[in-house]
């Protein structure tokens, strides 16, 4: 009679979590927008049997991930109807015969379940018109002197730590050193699928508290960098940027780079009057390269000025919604009195400040995209 008992809880628990895995798909499909989804797939099927895409490489490159990423999507929704059924037959046949081996059975085959919808909900989280662009990164010291421009070259070098163990591609288009340490400022291209909806996370204001390396007194100091993501839109045709509405200096760049740098005055600095938007770019070997590549961050910049503003008219409407703005604490590492770094809006934190400086990031890019889609579902967008 005990043996009894045993199985027949056992077999609620797996009941249980086959339906909750059930409701799980069902809403990571309703954020995929899998009906709409199956229009496009079509289309870009279409447009990859079309031999003259190839004519524009980078067009055809884009389509083919777009395909993959849309193929996988579709695949992965059915893997998991079939198996969520096939769980379900095991325990019907379980049921009937009290066999504990095949109940088992079933719930190694739900934790199978499992691990792949949490992979396809993550999929889900990237909702948002841009997640799927490249991103220009940037990074700025703030509030704190030599302490801020230390902590910003720390944060600098915790994206790149994190970007490449992501498998993205990261490119330096400018960098300002500090007076004494660190810099003052610097903007990173970020390519790779995702790269704007994995980076959008951290906009905002990153405050460090620490015992300052740079006070003879060894006392507690507070810093603070700013650090904005755009995307990279390389079509948008509606930002227009007029001759006489900007400023375009050049100067010799600084910094490793190869031997071209320190010789001509190659880097080129753009302002934008109306707005006062500063881009700068030395990465490439030539002014005629950097003044067009500054152009091209420039323009991704301005667009999302234009999309501030239309939110902003929208929040309006609507209400306070409590989005994290440029200018607002969003992150703090804490190293003295004790080791803790917290997200502001998603309460995600962590111990481990070390192993988050060296890049272990992925717990709060994942805890700000799930913030994001609450915020999505409860404004009703």
């Amino acid at each position: 009679m005990p043996r009894r008992v045993m199985t027949t809880d056992f077999g609620t628990d797996y009941r249980g979590r086959l339906a909750e895995l059930r409701q799980r798909l069902v809403e990571a499909e309703r954020f995929l927008d899998l009906e709409a989804k199956t229009g496009e797939l079509e289309e870009l099927r279409s447009l990859a049997g079309d031999p003259s895409l190839w004519d524009d490489q980078e067009r055809a490159r884009e389509v083919g991930r777009r395909l993959s990423r849309y193929e996988d999507i579709f695949g992965t929704v059915e893997e998991l109807r079939t198996r969520l059924d096939d769980a379900e037959v095991l325990l019907d046949l379980a049921a009937e015969a009290d066999d504990v081996e095949t109940r088992l059975e079933a719930g190694t085959e739900l934790d199978e379940v499992d691990a792949t919808l949490n992979r396809l909900e993550l999929e889900s989280l990237f909702f948002g018109e841009y997640d799927y662009h490249d991103a220009i990164l940037s990074v700025h010291a703030g509030a704190g002197g030599v302490d801020a421009q230390d902590w910003a070259e720390i944060l600098v070098r915790m994206y790149q730590r994190y970007l490449s163990d992501r498998g993205f591609s990261v490119t330096v288009e400018d960098i300002t050193d500090g007076d004494e340490a660190g810099i003052k400022s610097a903007t990173l291209t970020v390519r790779g699928d995702r790269a704007y909806g994995t980076l959008e996370s951290e906009r905002g204001v990153h405050r460090l508290v620490r015992i300052s390396p740079f006070d003879a007194n060894a006392r507690r100091q507070t810093s603070f960098a700013g650090v904005d993501v755009v995307p990279e839109i390389t079509d948008d045709n509606t930002i227009e940027i007029i001759d006489e509405e900007i400023r375009i200096d050049t100067y010799r760049a600084q910094g490793a780079g190869g031997q071209h740098v320190n010789k001509t005055d190659s880097a080129v600095r753009i302002t934008h009057l109306p707005t006062n938007i500063v881009v700068q770019c030395q990465n490439e070997r030539s002014q005629l390269q950097n003044k067009s590549r500054a152009m091209d961050i420039l323009r991704a910049r301005l667009a999302e000025v234009a999309r501030q503003e239309r939110h902003a008219q929208l929040d309006e409407i609507r209400g306070e919604q409590g989005e994290a703005a440029w200018g607002r604490q969003i992150r703090s590492y804490v190293m003295q009195p004790y080791q803790m770094v917290k997200d502001l809006r998603t309460d995600v934190e962590r111990g481990n400040i070390g192993g988050v400086l060296d890049g272990d990031l992925q717990d709060f890019v994942a805890g700000y995209l799930r913030w994001r889609r609450a915020l999505h579902e409860e404004n009703g967008a």
